[in-house]
């Protein structure tokens, strides 16, 4: 073996990375949308957490980055710590998926069948159709799946050329030495700890293990006690995922590390006391690619099985490790964590939106409450209902400016615009919230009142602004573009309330009924009901399909206006219902 092999060990290793890399990456993408409805599923048993933590990680190819998402769902409180060691458990069989698919490439027969089912067959055509949908689909999905094609042949090519560099290493004592070396099972546990540690994936250290078994040197001996020592290293990436994070997510990183650990160790002992017993002639030979793939499910299942009954004892026991101490309480969390699931984030970032909504859907109609029944806890409300969504505003605009720095696809790209927008949007009726409760201590303080025809003339847009404010929240919490259709009809009817009342308002000032005083308040007034009134009108505008074409939007909406009869109906029915 030259500096050329060496080399070419080195560029197939970067290959084999790399491409683990892309395919792991865009198979979240792809598939990161229909994760978080299933994870939230979770409360249906333990069985079916387990299950769902195998299926997960089987499809996204990496227990690594279920761990970190599971240690996210933790610290957003989206998932309880019982329900995480049970995910955590059927991750570490899942990863065992990787390993059988890069077995293939050991298959040797005459059969044009199985020759077939070799990667070194299969893989070229794979590489092309993905080219080929690379450079000629359109749609998101299918540029997706291209680079998951693209990311598999890169990832086989690497571990072929891999092994073909690595097939000088037989002949080289020193290489036997070393794994003659790792016959010890501390050794070999150390290994495969200290080789996962520093890649920070099982799956592409049993392929590198995988790799250099093709060069019949690694026995049985040798590769079980590393495969042990790998399930130990993959903890690296969720012990650092659990720094910052807050207790229960700590729990569950440590969860996974007290997993593995109690499972190499309890196994590791039997193994030992098997091999100086009895001797196992089979540990001698050389290992097979499909070996080491059976190994390190058979171990993985075997852990599985020895700890899965005990889930409720490690929950306790790192319970105990990690108490309760006081922390500062936060009002919502958005972990980064997630982030490394652009979807799944996605996914919270609605759900912390819709919480927002809410907020700032009550903060306004308590403040119109308030002009008919003032009182100190109703105002106390209502600025802290506004001071929460200022919270949230801030919270959610910079964790989905992040986002969308991330590789998201176009649809999702499009739904965090439109919560940015939304946010803005709600934050501000919170802020007409508190005006309207701020006008009503104005004229309690000042001993202000309306007249008679003025108070009736106020209920009724205030009835107007309640309906519109409920539609535009149902619309947003169902992201339903037909409801939204509603809410423009009646934001004009309000227009024409507001005029209307102005109108009405200078009549009764001429005539010595209101005072100038009290004049300005009304105007306040007005000024923020319109306002909710034409943020809610936006709200729905984010959520109609048009609202794709931003530059389009308020064409479209004229349109609307202008040439629907739905919309024509909708407001004269409007009209009549909320006349003066």
């Amino acid at each position: 073996m030259d500096i050329f092999d060496i080399l070419t060990l080195l560029g197939g290793l970067s290959l084999f990375l790399f491409g683990m890399n892309i395919m792991g990456q865009f198979l979240e993408r792809r598939a990161g949308g229909k994760l978080r409805p299933h994870l939230g599923r979770l409360t249906t048993g333990r069985a079916m957490g387990l299950l769902t933590g195998l299926g997960v990680t089987a499809v996204i190819q990496s227990s690594s980055a279920t761990t970190v998402m599971v240690i996210g769902f933790v610290n957003s409180g989206l998932m309880s710590l019982k329900q995480a060691a049970n995910v955590i458990m059927g991750a570490n069989i899942g990863t065992t998926v990787t390993a059988w698919v890069l077995s293939l490439a050991g298959i040797d027969s005459g059969s044009l069948f199985i020759r077939l089912l070799k990667p070194s067959a299969f893989t070229p055509a794979l590489g092309f159709i993905g080219i080929l949908l690379l450079t000629f689909a359109r749609e998101e999905k299918k540029k997706d799946t291209s680079m998951v094609l693209l990311g598999f042949a890169t990832l086989m090519s690497g571990m072929e050329t891999m092994s073909g560099a690595a097939s000088g290493l037989c002949d080289i004592p020193a290489f036997q030495q070393l794994f003659l070396a790792f016959q010890n099972p501390a050794l070999g546990v150390a290994a495969g700890t200290a080789l996962t540690a520093i890649i920070q994936s099982s799956s592409a250290s049993i392929g590198i293990l995988q790799a250099l078994a093709a060069t019949g040197q690694v026995t049985y001996g040798a590769a079980i006690p590393i495969i042990m020592g790998q399930n130990i290293g993959t903890c690296v990436t969720a012990m650092v995922s659990a720094v910052g994070a807050n207790k229960n997510a700590k729990r569950a990183a440590m969860i996974h590390l007290s997993f593995n650990v109690c499972g190499t160790a309890v196994w590791l002992t039997v193994f030992w006391v098997l091999k100086a017993v009895f001797h196992p002639a089979f540990l001698e030979d050389g290992a097979s690619l499909a070996g080491i793939a059976a190994a390190h499910s058979a171990f993985n299942i075997l852990c599985t099985l020895l700890l899965f009954p005990f889930s409720g004892f490690l929950e306790s026991f790192v319970t105990k490790i990690i108490p309760d101490r006081e922390q500062k309480e936060v009002l919502v969390e958005l972990d980064e964590r997630l982030l490394v699931t652009p979807p799944v984030a996605l996914e919270r970032c609605r759900e912390v939106a819709a919480e927002m909504a809410e907020t700032a859907a009550a903060a306004l109609k308590e403040g119109m409450l308030s002009l008919s029944g003032y009182s100190q806890d109703r105002a106390k409300a209502v600025r802290e209902k506004e001071e929460k969504t200022d919270y949230y505003e801030d919270v959610l605009g910079a964790y989905l400016v992040k986002l969308s720095t991330r590789p998201i696809g176009k649809a999702d790209t499009v739904e965090a615009a439109k919560l940015l927008k939304a946010i803005s949007d709600f934050e501000r009726i919170a802020d007409h919230g508190v005006n309207i409760l701020e006008s009503s201590e104005e004229m309690k303080e000042k001993g202000m009142c309306f007249t008679g025809q003025a108070v009736a003339e106020l209920s009724v847009i205030c009835s107007a602004v309640g309906e519109i404010l409920d539609l535009a929240l149902g619309a947003f919490l169902e992201n339903d573009g037909q409801a939204a259709l509603a809410v423009e009809p009646l934001e004009q009817v309000i227009r024409q309330l507001k005029e209307q009342m102005r109108t009405r308002h200078i009549s009764r000032l001429q005539q010595g009924e209101c005072t100038i005083n009290a004049g300005f308040v009304w105007s306040d007034l007005l000024t923020n009901l319109g306002r909710t009134s034409a943020h809610c009108s936006n709200i729905a505008g984010c959520l109609m399909d048009i609202a794709g074409e931003d530059k389009k939007l308020h064409e479209a909406l004229r349109q609307y206006r202008s040439g629907s009869r739905e919309f024509q109906e909708k407001f004269q029915g409007y009209s009549d219902k909320y006349a003066l």
